[in-house]
């Protein structure tokens, strides 16, 4: 049995200005609408005694020959939660594994990547105002693939807390000066994309302040039902999601409308793979479009096959 390749946090910082993270996420979810990839729910498995718990993110990518799982982990402590990832790649060929490695940062990239992709297929073409919401390294790597998608004359970054913040830029890599504001809802007001970055496990926009042709995109946490914009306001948007078959089922605001009865998954116009197939029905303009990612596992799967070569080919 060969071993696995392990790559710790330090190896895959070393190893991601070698991958196109975008590019081989865009793949996988072509194969997605090709049939060339399986992507089963996630699941939530509570630890006893409410010790904390782990989500299971699980992917087959054909093409690739690969299969595996991401494990993360919410491990609650005093003070501050643990939250960790790793992704075990193995062969649909040997049945053996392949790669190990920490998926944290990776975590960070495929998610970003994920919502841009989004909303660069759904903005306006003139789309020239972006406001990112959050200032941690989840909204900085946001701020890193979205600042190339349109030619921005205004972006904003959000956060009650932003003060505090480091490692901010005063401008974009095309030069397009960075506005910090703490007020969230000034900082969404008249912007055409909207980009949620945070960890909150409740609303942390008022919609009300949304233009009516916007693009908002959400990110998922490990709280139970966590939501970033209120679940009453899904009526309100044209609905997309990353897939369709699993993400109404685990999104916390998804979950809550629809029990509520305020919204139904018959009413999403379309998911990512649909999207980029050029199958999914476009956005109105006539109200905001919404799109939730909750993370997939064939984005773990998918970017973790990246680095595996990437790593090879040293």
């Amino acid at each position: 049995m060969t071993q696995p390749i392990v790559l710790h946090e330090a190896d895959i910082t070393a190893l991601l200005p070698k991958v196109d993270v975008r590019s081989v996420l865009e793949r996988m979810f072509r194969a997605l609408a090709d049939g060339d990839a399986v992507q089963p729910p996630q699941t939530l498995s509570l630890f006893p005694r409410d010790a904390g718990d782990f989500i299971t993110y699980l992917g087959v990518l054909a093409g690739e020959k690969v299969f595996g799982a991401k494990l993360s982990p919410y491990i609650p402590g005093d003070g501050k939660a643990l939250v960790t990832a790793w992704t075990l790649l193995m062969s649909m060929e040997t049945g053996e594994p392949v790669l190990l490695c920490d998926s944290k940062k990776l975590t960070t990239e495929r998610t970003a990547a994920t919502s841009v992709i989004a909303a660069d297929v759904l903005a306006d073409a003139g789309a020239s105002v972006l406001t990112i919401v959050g200032s941690g390294p989840v909204a900085l790597a946001h701020l890193r693939y979205a600042e190339a998608i349109r030619p921005w004359k205004e972006i904003r970054i959000a956060s009650p807390n932003i003060a505090g913040r480091t490692g901010i830029p005063e401008k974009s890599a095309a030069g397009c000066s960075i506005t910090k504001f703490t007020d969230v809802n000034q900082a969404v007001r008249g912007a055409d994309v909207v980009l949620l970055c945070t960890s909150s496990g409740k609303p942390v926009i008022d919609t009300a302040a949304l233009s009516k042709a916007a693009v908002v995109t959400s990110i998922s946490t490990n709280v139970a039902n966590a939501h970033e914009v209120d679940p009453a306001a899904l009526s309100g948007f044209d609905v997309y999601c990353d897939y369709r078959a699993t993400t109404p089922a685990s999104a916390g605001e998804m979950k809550l409308a629809a029990a509520s009865g305020a919204w139904s998954p018959d009413a999403l116009c379309g998911d990512l793979p649909e999207l980029l197939a050029g199958r999914a029905r476009a956005p109105s303009r006539e109200r905001p479009a919404f799109f939730r990612s909750i993370g997939l596992g064939l984005e773990d799967v998918a970017a973790a096959v990246a680095l595996l070569a990437a790593a090879r080919s040293q």
